[in-house]
């Protein structure tokens, strides 16, 4: 048999990174051609798609790709999605005959990130907190970036099967005053609001705007002019933070990061995740040293009587940014089989 391929895409509200491999036996597919899109300039999924689908080497390969599975920010439903953050229409079944693919498979970002988690390498994940890990006990993946999600993983047979879930938009509950005064001021814009409201890059930048205009500080000149310059002000804020170049944005960070390890925990007490918490996403990597340095871990265990069962779960930051494209991959791979 000649050989064949697997198609993987990872969309989210941002970017849909892409992936070519080769279809074979090995612990990880071999990917041979890869490719990140920056989904605003695109007006759906297809034409994004099309696209790689004719650049060097995946068009060498087109006619030997035997699956494709998509990894989409939104609810599946019928091998469908409406994306939450961007509101794209896909039909798995209408793209299979549009690109003349054998077989399109739609599944949700964290069940696609949950699938990725069980194969990556000591060195893709950074441990918050040991704790003492129950085999094959609950596992829970969270993750923030354009939106927030989360997926858990339960063991069924020889492995974990991966459920999905919206609890990102979960009514967002404040553990403190200066966090009540964040609802109150969030609530004048959106009146429900959600963790997904305040847990993601627009709600780094709504945090931001909150403490400005409360009187908690100004932005610096150059974390204005950088903001101008640039596509992503939430990046530029969490970028000064972490290097502790504007104390506006530091207090906003650390504000995000209690916010984010009561979610972790309210998460983590809900399904029992004794089998590991973790964290992924395109925002715990890039923050990973303040995720480590003890706010987020006191906020996620500060559960009165339940402390103690947190601080025993396992938690972890994923450090490979691409978890979501591999478990597509490894759904592929399945698909072929």
């Amino acid at each position: 048999m000649s050989q064949q391929y697997l198609l993987a895409a990872d969309v989210g509200g941002t970017k849909a990174a892409l992936a070519l491999a080769v279809a074979g036996a090995a612990a990880r597919p071999e990917v041979v051609a890869q490719h990140v899109y920056a989904c605003r300039e695109f007006d759906g999924l297809q034409p994004i798609l099309a696209d790689f689908l004719q650049r060097p080497v995946v068009a060498e390969h087109r006619g030997a790709i035997a699956a494709a599975c998509l990894s989409v920010a939104g609810p599946v439903a019928a091998n469908s999605a409406t994306l939450t953050n961007l509101g794209w229409k896909i039909s798995g079944n209408a793209l299979a005959v549009e690109l003349r693919l054998p077989e399109v498979r739609l599944m949700n970002d964290f069940s696609a990130a949950g699938r990725g988690i069980g194969r990556l390498a000591p060195g893709e994940l950074e441990t918050l907190q040991a704790g003492s890990p129950v085999a094959k006990a609950a596992r829970l993946i969270i993750g923030a970036g354009t939106g927030l999600g989360m997926g858990l993983l339960t063991w069924h047979d020889d492995g974990y099967t991966v459920h999905p879930s919206e609890a990102g938009h979960a009514d967002f509950a404040p553990v403190d005053e200066l966090q009540d005064r964040l609802l109150a001021h969030l609530r004048r814009g959106f009146g429900r609001v959600s963790y997904e409201r305040v847990v993601s890059g627009p709600g780094l930048m709504r945090i931001f705007s909150f403490l400005q205009e409360t009187g908690a500080g100004v932005p610096s000149k150059q974390l204005q002019e950088a903001s101008k310059q640039r596509a992503d002000t939430a990046e530029v804020i969490a970028e000064f933070a972490m290097a502790r170049l504007d104390p506006l944005a530091v207090r906003t960070l650390d504000l995000f990061i209690s916010i984010y390890g009561a979610f972790a925990g309210n998460m983590a007490l809900t399904t029992l995740a004794r089998g590991g918490v973790y964290v992924s996403g395109g925002i715990a990597p890039r923050i990973a040293p303040r995720l480590k340095d003890g706010a987020f871990l006191r906020a996620f265990v500060h559960k009165d009587r339940f402390s103690d069962l947190l601080a025993a779960m396992p938690v972890h930051v994923v450090m490979n940014p691409h978890v979501g494209l591999l478990g597509a991959l490894f759904e592929a791979a399945r698909m072929r089989a």
